[in-house]
């Protein structure tokens, strides 16, 4: 496990974008280059966008420079199917801003604590998606990315770099070993997931995580119903109970969008999660 920027890193940590880009390159043969070809088709295909309408100028620019970056290393690395900026728009940038009223609705209803400076961990981060724009649009909130796989973790270090966050740390590792690490287990008050696997299976990967008395929030399709029922029992088992389901109102085309928000009332016990492989092949 490495955590990057702020604890334990595979590079230099003082490193200005030349030097990071010519590592890269030595690494793994990656020539990622940030260009501005697509900035003016990304700040059109933006403009009726309700929830990036709420960001401030900043926040605006921000995104607008995350999305240029994805497109670009995404020439050279599988990090999302979409290739047009309005596309990441419609299916990534506004559903992850769209589990924020529904995070901060439970948070502040059931949670006790200050809304403003949440500890969110983005189980299964990928491209950042939803975590690093959470950070973009809360700057108040300390948001780490939880990333397996390396070459991704890459690509997060970069764009957090470049975005110019403080607030966004990156760990690499899987949710099963991070989540018996002390450091991290039962410190976050939320955990999220997006796109990673079945309520049965995030639910043992995200709960170890949280506090107790914190939420673990899974952004799902219209219709997880079932997916919810199966997914009781794990959820159970991780010492929290299903808190709600709530309909997101996510303004993209690819239809309707729900939450899936559960609060953690008493510890995990030690056995979970278990080892690596394990919840996917057994669900429980």
């Amino acid at each position: 496990m490495v955590l990057l920027r702020n604890r334990v890193f595979n590079f230099p940590v003082s490193l200005s974008l030349g030097t990071f880009i010519k590592h890269i390159e030595r690494a793994s043969n990656l020539k990622p280059t940030i260009t501005t070809r697509r900035f003016a088709s990304t700040k059109s295909s933006i403009v009726n966008a309700s929830h990036f309408d709420t960001l401030n100028p900043l926040q605006k620019q921000q995104v607008q420079l995350y999305i240029d970056s994805l497109l670009d290393w995404n020439q050279k690395m599988n990090l999302t199917a979409v290739k047009e900026a309005s596309d990441v728009m419609d299916r990534h940038i506004e559903d992850s801003l769209s589990i924020i009223p529904p995070i901060q609705s439970s948070y502040i209803s059931h949670c006790e604590s200050s809304f403003e400076n949440l500890n969110l961990v983005d189980v299964g981060s990928g491209a950042g998606l939803p975590g690093l724009i959470l950070a973009i649009a809360c700057p108040g909130w300390e948001v780490t990315l939880l990333e397996s796989l390396n070459k991704r973790c890459i690509f997060l270090e970069h764009a957090v770099g470049l975005i110019g966050l403080s607030n966004v740390k990156i760990i690499r590792g899987r949710a099963e070993d991070v989540g018996q690490n002390q450091e991290f287990r039962e410190v976050f008050d939320v955990a999220v997931a997006r796109a990673v696997a079945e309520m049965r299976i995030l639910a043992e990967y995200c709960l170890p995580l949280v506090r107790v008395g914190g939420l673990f929030v899974a952004a799902k399709g219209h219709a997880p119903q079932e997916e919810v029922e199966r997914g009781k029992r794990a959820i159970s088992l991780m010492g929290a109970s299903l808190l709600e389901t709530c309909n997101v109102n996510s303004h993209s085309p690819y239809g309707q969008r729900t939450a899936i928000i559960c609060l953690k009332h008493q510890p995990t016990p030690n056995k979970y999660p278990r080892e690596p492989g394990t919840p996917a092949k057994s669900p429980l």
